[in-house]
């Protein structure tokens, strides 16, 4: 008997059985829908975060006065924290440093301003921050209107700054922003560019940020000993250590730092943010698979407790297709195939659900959709694994059954 009658008898038993048959099902479905899901979930994040940390430059480090400080979990110490950096050292550094690379340096000054013009005002959650004329590309923002600030306006600390599209929206909705007045907290600002929409991440929102030359923040920062940020940009990648060993000395000198004392700030590489939570988020796909496997057991026992009594219920039907010629080895396929079909059954439903159910997440988080064909692909290896285990032993029993006693069955 060939592979393509053994599977038509096989859906022949199915539908003779059709509630148990889906109940099965669903069971491989809901197990995979929860392996597939979270997988995918994890897959579309991880795509969105490198393409966020890409768009900020792969050649570039940053130095601050404290580490990342991410942590998934109970686990894991604070990072430590040092002494502020200093506007002074900041612009010194930005002055004094040789090696082939870009410096930009930026400070928080409020994160929960309101932003006025006329009788229009923004909630208050405006973030303002300082940066130079290099800030806004070290941070992967582009200028959809207007400009950046000039090299004047950074040193004389001018009243001018760049806005956010949401911040364009709530107070703009049908004029143009360019050259207009607005109120941030006590002070007023020209309006000389606005920032391409670039979504949330991490907490973050560009959209409702404003911007402001360095010295200007420093004047108006609500916190008495800010912390500046530098970020250096390197031109090659090969050079990436050289300019890190090179920084790394010349703001150890800045800052005064002895020559047995270690670093007082902390220097971290762009993408080792992305390479921290990707190696938290391995943890959350183990669990994953876990909830996925464990419920896959579940669902390959029952399938095999159905196997099994399909078997009894049909020994007459053994018993008279052996009478007519049937060889243990083509009863044996038979069942065999017949529990793959259901796993398949339930296994295309349970792939297909957990992809929507992933990528409905992550486009929820800010992610994006996408199709993990190495999931399906896996996803359907598996179901025929868990029905081959799951009808092995259903099968090998039907396969040796005794015709004469099978006929007289009942």
């Amino acid at each position: 008997m060939n592979y393509r009658e053994n599977i038509r008898l096989a859906i022949q038993s199915i539908k003779s059985n059709r509630l148990r048959t889906m109940l099965t099902a669903l069971i491989i479905a809901i197990g995979l829908t929860a392996l597939v899901g979270i997988l995918t979930t994890l897959d579309a994040v991880k795509k969105s975060m490198t393409e966020a940390f890409s768009s900020m430059g792969a050649n570039s480090f940053t130095i601050r006065n404290r580490g990342t400080g991410i942590r998934i979990g109970g686990s894991g110490q604070r990072p430590k924290r040092y002494k502020a950096i200093r506007y002074e050292d900041a612009k010194a550094f930005k002055e004094q440093l040789q090696a082939p690379a870009t410096v930009a340096l930026s400070v928080f000054a409020s994160g929960a301003s309101t932003i006025k013009y006329g009788n229009e005002k923004t909630n208050p959650n405006i973030n303002v921050q300082g940066t130079d004329e290099n800030g806004l590309a070290s941070q992967g923002l582009n200028i959809s209107l207007g400009r950046n600030f000039s090299v004047s306006e950074i040193e004389l600390g001018s009243n001018v700054c760049i806005v956010g599209s949401e911040v364009v929206k709530k107070l703009f909705p049908e004029e143009s922003p360019l050259d207009k007045l607005v109120s941030v907290g006590n002070n007023r600002f020209k309006i000389v560019g606005v920032l391409e929409s670039k979504g949330s991440s991490m907490g973050f929102s560009g959209d409702r940020s404003v911007y402001v030359p360095l010295l200007k923040a420093k004047q108006i920062n609500a916190n008495a000993n800010p912390s500046y940020t530098i970020t250096v940009n390197v031109t090659d990648n090969n050079l990436m250590e050289e300019v890190i060993g090179e920084s790394t000395a010349l703001f150890r000198n800045i800052r005064k730092v002895k020559v047995t004392a270690e670093n007082n700030f902390e220097i971290t590489k762009s993408d080792a943010v992305a390479q921290t939570l990707f190696e938290n988020l391995n943890f959350i796909a183990i669990g994953g698979v876990a909830i996925g496997v464990i419920t896959l057991i579940g669902a390959s026992i029952g399938l095999m407790n159905i196997m099994l009594v399909s078997v009894t219920e049909r020994t007459r039907e053994i018993g008279v297709r052996k009478a007519i010629g049937a060889n243990p080895a083509v009863i044996r396929k038979q069942f065999l195939i017949e529990a793959v079909v259901i796993c398949l059954m339930g296994g295309m439903m349970g792939i297909f659900l957990g992809i929507g159910l992933g990528n409905v997440i992550s486009l929820l988080m800010g992610g994006s959709f996408i199709i993990p064909w190495k999931f399906i692909i896996g996803g359907l290896a598996l179901c025929v694994g868990v029905g081959i285990m799951s009808g092995y032993y259903p099968a090998k029993k039907a396969s040796k059954l005794d015709p004469v006693e099978a006929l007289r069955y009942e």
